[in-house]
């Protein structure tokens, strides 16, 4: 009886004969060439989709690209400095300062507004005197004692402990302190604030602007404004839009803020200032626009800290060659100018690159519709035979 098995001789022809085929197949795929091959559909479904497809390509480039984002201009961001100028003055009459006059010299520390004072007493140098940043409940009196360490220094203290325990007043006992006597009396801030007229104090901003890419130079002090105009002019968006001066409360109100309000603690306005130019256009389109808003922390339920303060002091030297000081505690406003801005022109670069992403869209148009007609619609068989076409070396076509 005859075996069906191959020999071992056959069986290694035929492994042979199958690699040198599968060889044979890669090299084939790797060696063919596709040429694109031009198929004419006459179909409406499949021609309104590809004009539709088109179309909104051409509006997406044309009209986005293009028109709305300019991408025919090269662009640049602006550069800019700023000064601020404000003037005004205010009269008080009050128990500890008496009757006053406020002028720039008085209530102007760069770059805020002061708007209320808290003037301490008169202070001296190397005096002793208890500390009162720290005063203890009438329960810690006698460890107070133990507490006061000669030398201390606390960062956040008054002064550098002597290492005595000395009366506070007539119940309690603190450390005494070798620092500006007498200490700093912590209270709350008045109100009504002391400069309640600052609201209609003024500011002018001045605004320098460069775009070094295309040497372009401007101020916010337009061509047009004379020394006259800016002597009586006030910001008005709707008279006097291009104006660089101020109104301290017209600010706070433009970022829905109350002024007096606001004066109690103090705070921090921002005001913007976009500077978008076209160099495309004439360049007296290119103006500054103004909006306004408050930066600082205003959440009733995080008031810790609330509004903007700080500490100055006026230095003066008796004849016996004591020095003293005023230190004054004021609540202010202060100016944060943030100037943005970018320009553009036109340049052929970024034009032939956004026209050739364009037309690299319209291909993907081309894509989509054979994708459709060779997958999805009712005759896509046909379509593929007519589609695809075969041919060798020698001429013969296979479908």
């Amino acid at each position: 009886m005859r075996s069906s098995r191959f020999s071992f001789p056959q069986l290694a022809e035929a492994i042979i004969m199958s690699k040198k085929g599968c060889c044979n197949s890669v090299g084939e795929c790797f060696f063919d060439y596709y040429t694109s091959k031009i198929l004419v559909i006459r179909s409406r479904k499949v021609g309104t989709l590809n004009r539709f497809t088109q179309a909104l390509v051409i509006a997406y480039v044309v009209g986005y690209v293009c028109v709305l984002k300019k991408g025919y201009q090269d662009t640049d961001t602006v550069l800019s400095s700023v000064t601020t100028k404000v003037k005004g003055i205010a009269l008080t009459n009050t128990t500890e300062l008496g009757e006053r006059i406020w002028d720039v010299a008085d209530y102007i520390i760069p770059p805020q507004v002061v708007r209320r004072f808290d003037e301490e007493e008169v202070q001296a140098r190397r005096f002793k005197c208890p500390l009162t940043s720290l005063v203890p409940p009438p329960s810690w009196v006698m460890k107070m004692i133990w507490d006061c360490k000669r030398g201390f220094n606390d960062a956040r203290g008054d002064g550098v402990q002597t290492g005595r325990c000395v009366n506070y007043n007539d119940t309690v006992k603190t450390c005494e302190v070798l620092s500006w006597c007498p200490l700093e009396k912590i209270v709350e801030p008045p109100n009504p604030p002391l400069l309640a007229d600052a609201e209609n104090f003024t500011v002018l901003i001045k605004n320098n602007i460069r775009y070094p890419k295309f040497n372009f130079n401007k101020r916010n002090i337009l061509p047009n404004i004379n020394s006259s105009y800016l002597t009586q002019c006030v910001f008005s968006r709707k008279t006097d839009p291009d104006c660089p001066i101020f109104r301290l409360k017209d600010i706070v109100e433009e970022a829905e803020e109350d002024f007096q309000t606001m004066a109690v603690h103090g705070g921090v306005m921002g005001v913007q200032i976009r500077w978008d130019c076209d160099l495309d256009m004439p360049q007296s389109w290119c103006v500054p626009r103004y909006t306004f808003r408050r930066l600082d922390n205003k959440d009733p339920e995080n008031n810790v800290a609330p509004g903007y303060n700080f500490r100055f002091a006026k230095y003066y030297k008796d004849s016996d060659g004591t020095e003293t000081r005023t230190l004054i505690k004021g609540y202010g406003i202060r100016f944060d100018v943030l100037v943005f801005g970018q320009a553009g022109k036109f340049n052929i670069i970024p034009t032939l690159l956004n026209i050739g992403a364009g037309l690299a869209l319209l291909g993907l148009v081309n894509v989509i519709c054979d994708w459709i007609v060779l997958t999805i619609m009712t005759r896509k068989h046909h379509y593929k035979e007519q589609k695809y076409t075969y041919v060798d070396d020698f001429g013969l076509v296979s479908i």
